[in-house]
């Protein structure tokens, strides 16, 4: 098992692109279905403004930034998770095999943040998007978390 350390640094990366990434999607899916690419994301700010927060549509400061901050954050916890306890099975996997855990760590995440938290915790975007758009999310950060994994990864071998 790694220690918290490299745990840390090699989640900072993949987390970073899970992060983009379902970000990206969440912008396409609120573009579709909620008129506003924005929007989903200013609702993730649910958590401080309350569901206020999941009728904003646009940037706006009070409710984008910090709907992006936890966002970045929880995905960042995410990878630092999968770092910790699957890093030496990532270390030992190819592309398909690094894909398979980060989507069982995703589907661990999502079961955690709609079976396991309180609303008020709750992701938020679900209350902009549909299921199947929820879906393309958590796929979009699952594809991210391996892709930070691959590179942090190819990265050690090339020094």
């Amino acid at each position: 098992m790694k220690n918290w350390t490299d745990a840390t640094c090699d989640g900072l990366i993949s987390g970073a692109t899970a992060s983009v990434l379902s970000t990206a999607a969440l912008m396409v899916c609120g573009k579709i279905e909620a008129g506003d690419p924005i929007a989903p994301t200013n609702a993730i700010s649910h958590c401080i403004w309350g569901d206020i927060s999941a009728t904003k549509n646009g940037f706006q400061a009070k409710y984008t930034i910090p709907g992006y901050v936890i966002h970045h954050a929880s995905s960042v916890f995410w990878a630092v998770i999968l770092e910790k306890y699957y890093g030496h099975e990532l270390d030992k996997s190819d592309a398909s095999g690094t894909l398979k855990i980060a989507g069982v760590a995703t589907a661990i995440a999502c079961f955690a943040d709609y079976k396991l938290t309180p609303h008020r915790l709750q992701p938020g975007f679900e209350m902009r998007l549909s299921k199947p758009s929820l879906f393309m999310v958590y796929a979009s950060f699952a594809f991210g978390l391996a892709i930070g994994a691959r590179a942090v990864r190819n990265k050690r071998v090339d020094n």
